[in-house]
């Protein structure tokens, strides 16, 4: 049995650089979880993987030989890193390989909410020519919050650069990350100060809803938001209701409380209705950081962290 678990899709950079590192493994892509548990049953003492398995209490305890879990992305949400520490088990991802791609992909969708461009492309194509009722707003002279100074987060903030913004930025868990033209606040002062509020978090428990009505009507400005991080950070209905009523005045998502509009129930379809019925939203399908560079770039990282593993 290979010591290391290569369970989803992954650049084939991945398999090459374990390959000159000499190191044994598995490619099985498809490999769903009773196979994966088949493995890690047989000794296997590295999982590689993505998003399509959950790696719960119940998976990290059947290999009795699991050292290390490496995840292909940024969030770490769909492993119990609580039963991974009590096993012992070293858990690492590869935020640091996507950070520009989402980034990119903020900008983006920041600029097509402020121009009015997805809504004004849609009408071009059905013929229609409106130009004042797709008049936009300049990005320059806003003040832009993000919260989350991550990878992600610090990424977002250096592409703001050259807008001509303030940016202010908040991290529960880091102190000390300011710089010319980033100031380091509270998350009071970017509800206080922000037009644009832009997050990049992991999902957590404190983090769960953290964009409810009480954080929405606590925003002394009527914002522009954005959520890049994980869909469970937003409370879907709350945003609804205040872009109703105007207090925020767009939103831009590239992920959702409920991915996939095929496997949506009656009461994820409602709101989701409601979202793509808006012409001050914007979604994407979770694509921020899936770039052909980024894709390339995980495998990479991932393949450096286990070779350093190996070798430490």
């Amino acid at each position: 049995m290979a010591r290391i678990l290569i369970a989803d899709d992954f650049h084939p950079s991945l398999t090459g650089l374990l390959e000159e590192a000499d190191l044994d493994f598995v490619y099985l892509p498809e490999l769903k979880r009773e196979g994966i548990l088949k493995h890690l049953q047989q000794g296997t003492e590295v999982l590689v993987m993505r998003s399509k398995t959950r790696a719960d209490r119940e998976l990290l305890a059947t290999g009795p030989a699991l050292k290390l879990v490496a995840r292909g992305g940024a969030g770490m949400d769909n492993i119990d890193e609580t039963a991974a520490t009590d096993l012992g088990i070293l858990c690492v991802n590869a935020g640091e390989a996507n950070s520009d791609s989402v980034g990119e992909h903020t900008l983006g969708m920041l600029l097509s909410l402020l121009h009015n461009l997805a809504r004004a492309d849609r009408e071009v194509r059905q013929g229609l020519w409106q130009r004042e009722a797709n008049r936009g707003v300049e990005l320059k002279g806003k003040t832009v919050g993000i919260i989350g100074y991550g990878n992600t987060g610090s990424a977002v903030a250096n592409k703001l650069a050259g807008f001509e913004t303030q940016v202010l930025a908040y991290d529960k868990y880091k102190k000390g990350f300011g710089k010319a033209g980033i100031e380091e606040v509270s998350l009071q002062v970017i509800q206080n100060e922000a037009d644009i509020i832009t997050f990049h978090v992991p999902l957590t428990r404190h983090t769960k809803h953290m964009v409810n009505s009480d954080f929405i009507q606590g925003c002394v400005r009527n914002i522009w938001l954005l959520n890049l991080s994980r869909g469970e950070i937003v409370d879907t209905r709350a945003v609804i209701s205040a872009l109703e009523s105007g207090k925020i005045r767009g939103f831009a998502a590239d992920v959702l409380e409920h991915e996939d509009p095929r496997s949506m129930g009656d009461a994820d379809r409602e709101w989701f209705d409601k979202l793509t019925a808006s012409h001050r939203v914007v979604l994407s399908p979770h694509i921020g950081g899936w770039t052909a560079e980024s894709y390339q770039r995980i495998s990479m990282v991932l393949a450096a962290k286990i070779i350093q593993y190996f070798h430490k």
